[in-house]
C-alpha cells in the first residue's frame, strides 16, 4: 500500500509524462497498414481482392482499437515502464505462439 502512495506522488509531481510501449508501436503499425490497404488495395499472391479491400482495412483499424484499449488497460495495473514493457512483450510472444499454433 505504501509503494502505491509513493508512485501516486510521484505521478502527481509529473503529471504529463508520455511512456512508449511496444503497444503503441504496434498500434501504429496497424493503423498505417490499413490506410495501405485503403490507398493500394489488398492483393495476395499478385491477385487483388477487389471487393474484400475496404473490409480488410476496417478489420485492421479494429485491430489498432483494441490493441490501444489493451495498452491502456495494461497502464493502469503496472505504473513502472520496465514492467510494462516486459508485460506487453509477454503478451505479444503469446499472442505471435497462438497464431502460429493455429496456423
Amino acid at each position: 500500500m505504501a509503494e502505491q502512495n509513493d508512485l501516486a506522488e510521484k505521478n502527481d509531481s509529473n503529471p504529463v509524462k508520455f511512456r512508449i510501449s511496444p503497444l503503441n508501436f504496434a498500434t501504429a503499425a496497424f493503423f498505417i497498414l490499413a490506410g495501405y490497404i485503403f490507398i493500394n488495395g489488398a492483393k495476395i499472391t499478385g491477385s487483388p481482392y477487389e471487393h474484400w479491400s475496404g473490409t480488410i482495412g476496417w478489420i485492421f483499424i479494429l485491430f489498432g482499437v483494441v490493441v490501444s484499449l489493451l495498452d491502456i488497460i495494461f497502464r493502469n495495473f503496472f505504473f513502472e515502464t520496465k514492467k510494462l514493457w516486459i508485460v506487453e512483450l509477454s503478451f505479444i510472444t503469446l499472442v505471435l505462439i497462438i497464431f502460429f499454433l493455429v496456423k
